[in-house]
């Protein structure tokens, strides 16, 4: 790659973000404020491509090359403004497939004026910093490596707390260690089951569909029968609020008004940087309807995030064998 920026990094567990962003503060960062972002990988031939969306701020389209082992890696990238993300997330997809999807919350400080530290929430591996020295163009790096070492060391990041490779390849080897473990376990909770991709589309769809003035919070569900049937619905908010109905709601209308029958698997999804759950009325409707070990997959935009059961979204339930007289 023909790179327009370079800088030279290193990620790491962070095992007390408390102490470390008191540490940051001792050293001289400061602040520039939290944000929500959600990285979109793409699998591409060569190198790592991101559509990242972020709030506050503009999206970027970022293609970098680095290694991805060591204490620091250099990193060669470029970045690209991007108008309509959701536009250019589907286009992306549908030539490419999505690799991960990687949701954070972001601390950003600036130490020395060019480099970054990031202490980071990432959804379902936890708590990591990391450390960006921006380098010029002519710079040999020298500069940006001791600012790192330097940096390093007020942080007291050890040798054990160095996090090889993306935030990507770590989520994707979780989710392969959390599917090893289901497919092994038959007490896991959360089954191990590929998304049916229709019924995921039907969720997004209806999703983007969706009544919600008010909230601005548009969710859709989607069903499917163990005959293979499919239903969908989205939340219809009202003015008077109570009446307003959750989309699990209007899906499962829509399973009753076209016959009835046991639900074989679940998709929610949600434009949200938040994993969206059922609420607890929901849980209990489609207690009604779907057996404990039945998938509910938990999706936005972009894919399914998390695969779960109703069995844990709602232990000790109460359900209709209860009241078999």
């Amino acid at each position: 790659m023909d790179a327009t920026r370079r800088n030279v990094e290193l990620k790491a567990h962070d095992a007390d973000p408390d102490a470390t962003l008191e540490r940051a503060r001792r050293a001289g960062a400061t602040e520039q404020g939290e944000l929500r972002q959600r990285d979109t990988y793409f699998p591409v031939a060569r190198g790592r491509l991101k559509l990242r969306e972020q709030e506050p701020g503009d999206d970027h389209l970022i293609a970098y090359e680095r290694p991805e082992d060591g204490a620091e890696r250099v990193s060669h990238y470029r970045i690209v403004p991007v108008a309509d993300a959701g536009a250019l997330r589907a286009a992306l997809a549908a030539a490419h497939g999505i690799l991960a999807t990687v949701v954070k919350r972001r601390r950003l400080l600036l130490w020395e004026d060019s480099v970054r530290l990031h202490l980071d929430d990432v959804r379902g591996l936890g708590a990591f910093l990391e450390i960006e020295a921006v380098a010029s163009g002519e710079s040999d790096l020298a500069h940006e490596r001791d600012q790192l070492a330097r940096l390093r060391a007020a942080l007291e990041v050890p040798d054990a707390a160095l996090l090889d490779g993306s935030y990507a390849d770590a989520l994707l080897e979780a989710r392969a260690g959390a599917t090893a473990g289901a497919e092994t376990s038959p007490d896991a909770a959360a089954p191990a089951s590929d998304p049916d991709p229709e019924l995921v589309a039907m969720a997004q769809v209806a999703a983007s569909r969706a009544y919600a003035p008010y909230s601005r919070f548009p969710v859709g569900a989607a069903l499917r029968t163990t005959d293979g049937r499919r239903f969908a619905g989205a939340n219809v908010e009202n003015a008077a609020y109570p009446q307003g109905q959750c989309a699990e709601a209007s899906a499962l209308g829509a399973l009753v008004a076209g016959g009835g029958g046991v639900i074989a698997e679940v998709v929610v999804a949600a434009p949200s940087p938040e994993l969206v759950t059922p609420c607890g009325g929901c849980r209990q409707r489609l207690r009604e309807f779907t057996p404990d070990d039945a998938p509910i997959h938990l999706a936005d935009a972009t894919g399914v995030l998390r695969t779960t059961s109703l069995a844990e979204l709602l232990p000790l339930s109460f359900g209709p064998g209860h009241l078999d007289g």
